[in-house]
């Protein structure tokens, strides 16, 4: 029997939800600053008056719904599923005041794009945004890579039980130090020293390159921001292509790598455990499908005799595939040219890539490769099984930070999420087939969605249907969260209705 929500319940969430309301209507004071430093009149109204509403918000939510009550486990992930959709809401109004967004609806596709670094982009006129807009749409990426719920643990919500469930809430179950409020500001700092020494290396290799500084360092933190949050969005509507520069590209292969890498795993590196990297099942994962999928790639792009030269090959083909594959999305090619140019083969081995993601407890999406290996260990030990006798006794390990023994429960979760994202990505690509798109665009451009990559074949665009947005919207949503916070408000909203007192 379903019991209906009480008051009491309400009051938890609306009192939590307020707190990280009022943080992100203080985290626009950045782009306030920015738009007074390049005396931007006209945005700065935009981000007060959003600042304003966010804050206003965030206050009456703590006034009206003060407890002191601790959440639990439905509390905690029902806060991180509205937070994640309050952000976005209230994310877009700076966004649409611009007059870049055709609509309020563009304008929240973009935000949960931000927030949920995937980077498909429904802005207007992109090279004409202001300083102040563009950042803030990196700022959200930044923001929502590192975590909504983790931003909140640092700085706003401290020491209270509940931490941990809102934490999992956000599809990170793993923690760097033993408490989640240590975890949380350690992804934090981690964060913001690699954006300091991103920016730096970005901003010396755009000036080399020959942009004056203040504006190389200006995009070179926008850029690094979207590469080690794996979002995608950039300065510019031509993305990496806009840049025409191979070091360039290096370097933010690098720093997408990094951001799809676990934070266990740099928490590893850090204190001097440099044989993790080889040992760890997520990084020798990563490696093979890395392969894997490259081998597709290259062969579709031979076949089709895409690329004239193996360097182009490797500059266009590796790029797009390293992208896809750490769930960044940036692109040194046009949208257009995956489905004019690209073999079949090739593009179906874009789509593996997008589908797998990178690592857990990092800024990426997808079904992450961590499940990738535990399913792939799974399969080998029952092969072990058939070949060895009965009588043999077979015991799996793999190795993620320390060495794990493979439970049958570990399989069943990694199987349960694998399966729930490959009925996430082909229910966006039957929603687009039903709209008039072929299965194969329609299928790339869904899973990247769903997966939070963000590489485009041209269908995100104005002109797509309304439902078609809203599709997206849901699939950026819940994929960024893996599917519990969200079940967990469906089901919250099933006994609000039918439940019994």
């Amino acid at each position: 029997m379903l019991l209906k929500p009480q008051g009491k319940d309400l009051k938890i969430i609306g009192y939590y939800l307020g707190k990280i309301f009022i943080g992100i209507g203080l985290f626009m004071l950045l782009p306030i600053f920015t738009c007074i430093l390049f005396k931007e009149i006209n945005p700065l109204f935009d981000f007060a008056s959003g600042m304003c509403v966010t804050l206003i918000l965030g206050l009456l939510l703590n006034l009206l719904c003060k407890t002191d009550d601790e959440p639990n486990w439905m509390h905690g992930l029902i806060v991180v599923s509205l937070s994640w959709l309050g952000a976005s809401l209230l994310g877009a109004i700076p966004l649409y005041l611009s007059g870049h967004w055709q609509s309020y609806l563009d304008a929240v596709f973009d935000a949960m794009s931000g927030f949920a670094t995937t980077g498909l982009a429904l802005v207007q006129d992109l090279d004409h945004l202001s300083f102040g807009h563009n950042l803030w749409r990196h700022l959200i990426m930044f923001l929502g890579g590192q975590g909504i719920i983790v931003f909140a643990l640092s700085f706003l919500v401290r020491g209270f039980a509940g931490a941990f469930k809102m934490y999992v809430g956000e599809a990170r179950e793993e923690r760097v130090l033993p408490n989640v409020i240590g975890t949380a500001r350690f992804i934090w700092i981690l964060s913001i020293v690699y954006l300091i020494f991103g920016t730096l290396i970005l901003g010396g290799v755009a000036i080399l390159e020959g942009m004056k500084p203040a504006r190389a360092f200006f995009h070179s933190a926008c850029i690094f921001m979207a590469a080690f949050d794996t979002g995608g969005f950039s300065p510019q509507s031509q993305n990496i292509l806009y840049y025409h520069s191979f070091p360039f590209e290096i370097v933010t292969i690098v720093f997408m790598i990094l951001g799809a890498l676990n934070f266990k795993l740099h928490y590893a590196l850090w204190t001097g455990n440099r044989r993790e990297i080889r040992r760890n099942i997520e990084s020798v994962t990563f490696f093979i499908t890395l392969m894997i999928t490259f081998f597709i790639v290259a062969r579709g792009l031979v076949k089709s005799h895409t690329y004239p030269t193996y360097f182009a090959l490797f500059r266009k083909g590796f790029y797009q595939l390293i992208s896809a594959h750490t769930g960044t999305g940036f692109m040194n090619i046009y949208a257009a040219q995956f489905i004019k140019e690209w073999a079949t083969l090739a593009l179906l081995g874009i789509v593996m890539a997008m589908s797998l993601g990178g690592s857990s407890c990092s800024t990426t999406g997808g079904i992450k490769i961590l499940r990738i290996g535990i399913v792939g260990k799974a399969f080998l030990q029952d092969i072990k099984k058939i070949i060895l006798p009965e009588s043999t006794v077979t015991q799996e390990k793999f190795h993620h930070i320390k060495d794990v023994i493979l439970e049958d429960k570990q399989v069943r979760a990694a199987l349960l999420i694998l399966v729930s994202y490959l009925g996430l990505y082909f229910l966006g690509a039957l929603i687009g087939c039903a709209l008039g798109y072929p299965f194969l665009e329609a299928l790339f451009e869904s899973t990247s969605a769903a997966a939070n990559v963000g590489l485009s074949c041209g269908i995100t665009r104005v002109s797509m249907p309304g439902v078609l947005k809203l599709t997206y919207i849901f699939q950026m949503w819940i994929g960024r969260l893996e599917f519990m916070s969200i079940f967990t408000l469906l089901g919250f909203l099933v006994a609000w209705i039918k439940g019994r007192r």
